[in-house]
């Protein structure tokens, strides 16, 4: 038993108002009396857990009430899934600020790194001992977002500059912000679109002169918006038209089949070792994109119309290279 493990375990064996004898902790934990010794002044002295020996009761016991109502175990006891999102808050914050939304939300910057510290974790250091690798993210302007972000929360319209990268276009729209979404390090604004009349997901870093209107954004219900932006493959929503099946070779599907690409697919496995996916889709553009990265490991089974669609891009990519 590690010694996380094996310190975890006095906390559960002494919850409750519990005591225990050092030789029932000593047989329970399997430990010598030298190292019962070690943990317990490790609990109380580090780590600050109020244990004491209690000669009434005859064993160790956590002291419960005023100032001692607090028995959590330090940082090392947050989960993978909880120390990144305490890294990624904490990254988040300090790329707000300094700007209007990060000055309101230093409060909340000043609180979590009490939370952290309380916790045993020195938000300095985690910052520096923890790397996050950021893919594919696009600069944006603090100004776009903390407008966007404020119509979202005060419910109000916003008038903004839209640049459409598929076309290269920029027109004049005003939009009823619903949710801000951050998908692959890059920040998205879930909106009603006067222009469209329709449900739409913008890219914020496409928005250029984001203002603030005094007008009532529109509301869609939550079921709306998840059916109309939710059920598609990645950021690009819609009803779905249909799914894509994707037959991964061998070697690609140690990777793939640990991966969730969407909630609703569907996975088997070959004879061959290959990983077939399904999954649905509203719009090929991201879905393509996924695809091609993997080259000659998958293959597009079917529908016919997205195998041709890779196809053809496949040989466009390849004619790059003839001749040199």
């Amino acid at each position: 038993m590690s010694e996380v493990v094996r310190l975890y375990q006095y906390k559960s064996f002494l919850s409750g108002r519990r005591a225990m004898s050092a030789e029932d902790l000593m047989e329970k934990l399997e430990i010598s009396k030298a190292t019962l010794k070690r943990d317990i002044a490790k609990l109380r002295d580090q780590l600050h857990v109020p244990i004491k020996f209690d000669r009434d009761r005859g064993g160790y016991v956590i002291e419960q009430g005023p100032g001692h109502t607090d028995t959590e175990l330090p940082g090392m006891w947050f989960s993978p899934e909880e120390v990144l999102a305490l890294v990624t808050i904490q990254q988040l914050l300090d790329q707000l600020a300094p700007g209007i939304l990060g000055a309101r939300l230093r409060p909340l910057q000043e609180r979590l790194t009490e939370l952290m510290a309380k916790n045993g974790l020195d938000a300095a250091d985690v910052g520096k001992r923890i790397r996050l690798v950021h893919a594919g993210k696009r600069k944006l302007k603090p100004q776009n977002f903390e407008a966007t972000a404020a119509a979202t929360i005060g419910r109000k319209r916003l008038s903004v500059k839209h640049f459409n990268r598929q076309n290269g276009e920029t027109t004049d729209r005003e939009i009823s912000p619903q949710r801000l979404v951050h998908y692959r390090d890059n920040w998205y604004v879930d909106a009603w679109c006067h222009m469209r009349n329709d449900l739409r997901s913008f890219a914020i870093d496409a928005l250029a002169q984001v203002h603030v209107l005094d007008t009532v954004a529109e509301e869609i219900p939550d079921a709306r918006l998840d059916s109309t932006l939710g059920g598609g493959y990645g950021i690009f929503g819609g009803v779905p038209k249909g799914r894509a099946v994707l037959k991964f070779g061998p070697e690609r599907a140690r990777w793939v089949r640990r991966e969730e690409w969407h909630p609703e697919q569907e996975v088997s496995e070959a004879e061959d070792g290959s990983f077939v996916l399904s999954v649905p889709f509203s719009d090929t553009r991201e879905l393509v994109g996924d695809i091609l990265k993997f080259g000659d490991g998958v293959e597009v089974v079917s529908p016919a119309a997205l195998r041709r669609q890779v196809q053809k891009m496949l040989l466009a990519a390849a004619g790059n290279y003839v001749g040199r």
